[in-house]
């Protein structure tokens, strides 16, 4: 079933991990995705997945933290498909460390890209899906948007700021009429990319991740990059169109204690 016909879609950090999963996601439901990043090869990589898997996507280079490469990319989304109808605003990044260790630099490239970002590309797609009759934004988030935890401050921080921006702008946009949804997305520990550089940090070893972390949940693992993107195409699709202004937990029980 093509649940996302007819929509078109930017996905930002889509080189990797969960972003990539879901851009392909995403595309077998029918959507035309821009895959987005900053590694041009790994981002060519996910768009000759999707075309193999009989997808549309092409890649763009986007640091989310520059304000007119955002203005430039919804342009070009628009000019190419007529239309913008979802943002996955997926980039983020993490450094595990204790707070007496964490850098005034550290800091803020970490609220730079995970919080920065998603205020840009919120504000930079509003007026096209406006235009569009409407749109789906999902944020990502985490679940230490919801809960602390100890040596990951700067990026727990960064991840309730998307949560509460999240809901003020639902707010915005189901009162004005735009017909534009915004949610934010919470995951547990997911084995990606980033969940090995965690483990690395934490643990020496990224082999260690998937048993250490998957500790914490109590459904007795971590999650897959898919866990995630099945969500994200619920929240693109028009089976969530009641929903906005609230989060999406997929944790293996992470919250639930």
């Amino acid at each position: 079933m093509a649940r996302l016909a007819g929509k078109v879609a930017i996905v930002t950090g889509a080189t990797s991990g969960l972003g990539a999963a879901s851009a392909l996601r995403m595309a077998e439901e029918g959507a035309a995705v821009l895959v987005t990043g900053r590694d041009e090869g790994r981002g060519a990589e996910v768009v000759e997945s999707i075309a193999a898997a009989g997808g549309a996507a092409r890649f763009r280079p986007l640091d989310v933290t520059e304000e007119a490469a955002w203005q430039a990319t919804v342009e070009s989304v628009v000019a190419e498909h007529g239309r913008l109808d979802i943002l996955f605003n997926n980039a983020g990044i993490t450094r595990a460390e204790p707070i007496a260790d964490v850098s005034l630099e550290t800091w803020r490239q970490i609220m730079a890209v995970n919080a920065d970002g998603v205020f840009l590309g919120t504000r930079s797609a509003i007026p096209a899906m406006r235009d569009s009759g409407g749109g789906s934004i999902i944020n990502m988030s985490s679940v230490l948007g919801l809960v602390g935890t100890a040596n990951l401050a700067a990026y727990t921080a960064s991840k309730g700021a998307v949560r509460y921006f999240t809901k003020c702008v639902a707010l915005e946009c189901a009162r004005d009429g735009s017909g534009v949804r915004v949610n934010s997305i919470h995951p547990a520990f997911i084995h990606t990319p980033m969940m090995d550089e965690t483990a690395t940090r934490m643990f020496g070893d990224a082999a260690a991740g998937p048993e250490e972390f998957g500790k914490l949940h109590p459904i007795g693992r971590v999650g897959e990059p898919n866990d995630i993107a099945n969500g994200v195409v619920y929240l693109a699709s028009d089976e969530s169109k009641f929903v906005t202004g609230t989060e999406l937990v997929i944790d293996g029980g992470y919250t639930a204690e």
